[in-house]
C-alpha cells in the first residue's frame, strides 16, 4: 500500500519560502497518483510564485492530458507549464526573470516514473541511496568533468548556478527516467536545502531509521536545520509498498 508525506521549511536564514510541493495518492488524470518538488528563484516574491505557479499548471495540464504514457504526460505537461510561466513573468515586472526548478514523478504497479529540470533531486532509498535525477548546475559539471568530487560539489561556492530551469527558455530540455522498483525502496524528493546541508550517506540512514513517511520528513528537515537551515527545505517522501 503506497504512503507518501510532503513539507516545506523556511530554514534558518532565508524569510520567504521559494520551495512548493505537491502529493496526491489518488489519480490525477490518467496518472494514478502524483507527487512533484520545485524550488523557485527570483527577487521580491517572485520564486515562491514561480514554483507554485508551475506546480499547479503541471498538474491542471496532467489532470487534462490526452497524451498516452506517463512519460510523455508529463514531460509535455512541464513543458507547456513552462510556456505559461514564461508568459506569467512578461505580465509583470516584478515577476520579469522568474523560474523554478521541478521534479515530477509517479508510480504505477512496480515501475517509478521521473522528470526533472534543475537541480532538485529524486533518490531511491534501500539499502544505500541512488540519486535517480542529474543536476542541471554548474558544479554537476565540474563533477562530471572530473574536476572536484561528490562531497566538494555539496559544500562548493558555486553550488547554487543552475544551468537549466523552467521560465529560463522558450524551448525546455525536460530529463525523464524511469526504473523498476523492489520490496523495501523508498523514494525521496527534495530541493537542495535538504541536500546541500545533510549528506547523501546521512539522508540514507534517516530514512532508513524512520518510522513512517511522516516521522522520516520531519527528521530530515530538523537534520537540515540543525546543519544550518542556510536554505527553504522541501521534501516529499513515498513508500511505495508500506504496510496496511
Amino acid at each position: 500500500m503506497l504512503r507518501s508525506f510532503a513539507a516545506t521549511d523556511v530554514g534558518r536564514k532565508r524569510k520567504v519560502n521559494q520551495d512548493y510541493v505537491f502529493r496526491s495518492e489518488k489519480p490525477v488524470g490518467q496518472l494514478p497518483n502524483l507527487f512533484i518538488v520545485a524550488d523557485g528563484m527570483g527577487g521580491h516574491k517572485a520564486g515562491d510564485y514561480a514554483s507554485s505557479f508551475t506546480t499547479k499548471a503541471v498538474v491542471s495540464e496532467i489532470e487534462h492530458s490526452e497524451y498516452e504514457g506517463p512519460i510523455r504526460i508529463i514531460r509535455r505537461a512541464i513543458e507547456e507549464a513552462n510556456t505559461q510561466l514564461i508568459e506569467e513573468a512578461m505580465r509583470s515586472a516584478d515577476r520579469s526573470g522568474m523560474g523554478t526548478t521541478i521534479v515530477v514523478a509517479t508510480i504505477i504497479d512496480d515501475y517509478l516514473y521521473v522528470a526533472n529540470v534543475g537541480d532538485s533531486r529524486l533518490y531511491l532509498v534501500n539499502d544505500r541511496i541512488t540519486q535517480i535525477t542529474r543536476d542541471h548546475s554548474l558544479v554537476e559539471e565540474m563533477v562530471l568533468a572530473g574536476k572536484i568530487d561528490r562531497e566538494e560539489a555539496r559544500v562548493h561556492p558555486d553550488k547554487n548556478i543552475i544551468t537549466r530551469a523552467i521560465g529560463a527558455v522558450s524551448s525546455i530540455k525536460v530529463d525523464v527516467f524511469d526504473l523498476s522498483l523492489q520490496d523495501g525502496d523508498k523514494i525521496l524528493m527534495c530541493t537542495d536545502g535538504l541536500s546541500n546541508m545533510v549528506a547523501d550517506k546521512d539522508i540514507r540512514d534517516i530514512v532508513d531509521q524512520g518510522k513512517d513517511v511522516e516521522q522520516i520528513t520531519a527528521d530530515l528537515i530538523q537534520t537540515a536545520n540543525e546543519n544550518g537551515g542556510r536554505d527553504n527545505i522541501g521534501v516529499v517522501v513515498v513508500d511505495p509498498f508500506a504496510e496496511k
